[in-house]
């Protein structure tokens, strides 16, 4: 055995049984009945990089229905609604476990779903499997854990290289969505993706088309929560796989000509994701809304991109076009639909600070900017001040300055009103008591044109709101 896999055996077993003792005690339960246990895959890996977490894989050469029969004695729940892929799956002592039995799974040329088959050995499964870091197995129903390397997985992580097991065009057959996991382990992993790889991934680009709108949204989502999410969308981009379900930001690649100059609109929304993850702190953590509303910013410029006569290039009402199409793409991901519209509104309002100038902020203009913003104002914070890319330092420090003054604003308004919950001085049941109206679309006019006043003017109190009310009644032509 070579030093480096000697290496990984020892930190691969030392860390389970630190770890997840739970696992040597299935084995004994699997070797009891004749059959073979082996942890494999991505618990491999991790157990090697000392990153192994609460969701353990296992493979076996035992039918899933005895699968289920020795789970079913030893963890606290089972399902088995993975049964017909050879999947069983449970909880026990804080972990998450599956074992599943050998098996090769490919799709057919034009179908959506795979097909399964159970094999016979591991050797067979681990060909299968998507790359050569993920078809490592640590056999654990052997005198000593035995390690199962036959593409040299171990090899590869040492050199942070993603390579597949057989050609990756046999891979990327059996399984297309493989092409989105190879550059999202390259941003999660910081890894380099194998050159052969690359080029098939180019080649093969088109057999995307037949996964899932929910399969790609899963690969997608954990590529722009990882810890390279520059690296991953620039791999997207490059080999083409962006443009099958999000074609919107290659399409920020805009031409620049000598006469018309803008900014870098793709280079520049990458930057913003960046500086957006660095403010992440403010927002608790990797937050999938911030991240995707910095991508997608500024999709609607290539749509409102025109020419202004003696050089430049404008882009008027890029964010309501951008926010519609924004809509457009996350629903076609089959993302939620909250998600979609918190993301959405956050594209809307990206450019709603620069609107209101360089000036001192009034206290109409804080309350309309809060209440536009509602929950979402902590990540329009960050996503307004991350959209900052400019080079010239004094400009930079004059929008932040300008934004800290924007938030002081907020901060002292906050303690003299309720800025978060803003109402007019009276409801709908008391508009209707003053005018005395039925519900109806007057009710909803007249609470609007309250509203409109109190973020004016803040609270009125109820005996001017009344007053203030009725004279709008009678200018709109009642008695």
């Amino acid at each position: 055995m070579d030093p480096i896999t000697e290496a990984g055996v020892d930190i691969a077993t030392s860390t389970l049984m630190k770890r997840a003792p739970i696992a040597f005690e299935l084995a004994n339960e699997f070797k009891s009945q004749g059959k073979r246990l082996a942890l494999v895959g991505g618990s491999v890996r991790d157990a090697i990089l000392g990153r192994l977490g609460n969701d353990l894989d296992f493979t076996t050469d035992a039918h899933p229905d005895l699968t289920k029969r020795i789970l079913s004695k030893r963890l606290e729940h089972l399902w088995d609604t993975g049964a017909r892929f050879g999947t069983i799956s449970g909880r026990s002592d804080g972990f998450l476990i599956e074992i599943t039995t050998y098996r090769s799974e490919s799709y057919q040329q034009d179908s959506r779903k795979p097909s399964v088959e159970f094999g016979e050995t591991i050797e067979v499964d681990l060909s299968r499997r998507d790359f050569t870091i993920n078809a490592m197995a640590l056999e654990l129903t052997t005198k000593s854990p035995e390690f199962i390397d036959p593409y040299q997985g171990v090899v590869d992580l040492a050199k942070k290289l993603i390579r597949t097991p057989l050609t990756p065009e046999i891979s990327f057959s059996d399984d297309p969505l493989r092409m989105l996991r190879a550059i999202r382990f390259a941003s999660q992993l910081d890894f380099a993706i194998d050159d052969e790889v690359r080029r098939a991934i180019v080649a093969m680009r088109g057999r995307l088309e037949i996964i899932s709108a929910e399969r790609v949204r899963e690969e997608f989502t954990k590529i722009i929560l990882s810890g390279q999410p520059r690296l991953g969308i620039t791999l997207l981009v490059e080999s083409g796989l962006a443009e099958i379900f999000i074609p919107e930001v290659p399409r920020l690649q805009l031409e620049v000509d000598e006469h018309h100059h803008h900014k870098d609109v793709y280079q520049h929304s990458l930057t913003v994701l960046e500086q957006a993850i660095a403010l992440e702190d403010r927002l608790k953590g990797p937050n999938l809304v911030i991240r995707l509303a910095a991508l997608l910013h500024d999709i609607g410029k290539p749509k409102t991109k025109r020419l202004i006569d003696g050089g430049g290039v404008s882009f008027h009402h890029h964010e309501v076009v951008g926010a519609k199409m924004t809509r457009e793409r996350l629903k076609s991901l089959r993302f939620d639909a909250e998600l979609i519209k918190q993301v959405s509104q956050l594209v809307f309002l990206h450019l709603r600070f620069h609107g209101y100038g360089n000036g001192e902020w009034t206290d109409s203009a804080v309350r309309r900017y809060v209440r536009d913003a509602g929950d979402l104002l902590e990540h329009l914070h960050v996503l307004t001040r991350a959209d900052c890319t400019t080079r010239n330092r004094a400009k930079a420090e004059a929008l932040a300055k300008s934004y800290d003054s924007l938030e002081d604003r907020i901060t002292k308004l906050a303690q003299e009103e309720e800025l978060s919950k803003i109402r007019p001085d009276l409801d709908g049941q008391e508009i209707m008591k003053v005018l005395g109206i039925k519900p109806g679309p007057l009710v909803g006019k007249a609470y609007e044109h309250l509203l409109e006043l109190r973020i004016e003017e803040g609270p009125l109190g109820k005996e001017r709101a009344e007053m203030e009310l009725l004279t709008w009644w009678r200018l709109n032509g009642n008695t």
